[in-house]
């Protein structure tokens, strides 16, 4: 997923109202922002194949230390361990390491079986929602709309930037999503890594986004 994974970014911070939408963001994504650098120090492998699945050309050669099941967890544990290391909030850095965990659980409906159990495991698990455009725009909206308005129900602006900061990125994330269907592929792989690096960007918007929001009765100002 792409919208996905920011929706329940969005719906961690009901659980966690303390915790930065920051912090949320970056451990929903923390797979595909480690997954480019090792794309590029060539320790993982994909190859662009236009056709392959109607939503998405990308075929994961090799990709274990990022979107293994096994993987997910060691980043999973790290994550929060490392937030509790910090913060020393026992419930933050659950919610916070099970969110990188929540994003092969996302991954699982939508690849086509090609998610590894563990480095070196033969059976590869996918369900291929890829395949149908239509049914991949619902259960991305679905997430993403969902944990969007868990998030505005949580928290209200304190001032415009918390309103148009916030909807600005709405509208990037799904101007990136739908511009999927129609736009090409990239060129290349080492193109597609230096794409996705992108992502990081939306780390520190959600840090700008929550400054600039209070949590409370959200019906007031969105």
């Amino acid at each position: 997923m792409l919208l996905g994974h920011y929706g329940v970014a969005f719906a961690a911070k009901r659980a966690i109202p303390g915790t930065s939408l920051g912090t949320l963001t970056l451990a929903a994504q923390l797979l595909d922002e480690i997954w480019p650098i090792l794309l590029v120090a060539g320790v993982e492998q994909v190859r662009i194949v236009p056709g392959l699945m109607a939503a998405n050309p990308l075929d994961f050669v090799y990709y274990p230390f990022t979107h293994s099941l096994a993987a997910a967890l060691f980043w999973s544990l790290f994550l929060g361990a490392t937030y509790f290391a910090i913060r020393r909030n026992r419930r933050s850095a659950v919610i916070a390491g099970a969110l990188v965990l929540s994003h092969w659980i996302l991954d699982l409906p939508m690849h086509r079986p090609d998610l590894q159990l563990w480095p070196g495991s033969n059976v590869r698990v996918g369900l291929g929602a890829w395949r149908s455009i239509p049914l991949t725009i619902v259960l991305e909206l679905a997430v993403f709309l969902g944990g969007l308005a868990i998030y505005l129900r949580t928290t209200r602006a304190r001032d415009r930037v918390g309103s148009w900061s916030l909807w600005s990125m709405v509208l990037v994330l799904l101007l990136i999503f739908f511009s999927g269907f129609v736009s090409p592929p990239p060129p290349n792989e080492q193109a597609l890594a230096y794409t996705v690096f992108g992502i990081w960007l939306f780390v520190p918007w959600s840090y700008w986004i929550d400054r600039h929001r209070v949590t409370g009765d959200a019906g007031r100002v969105a």
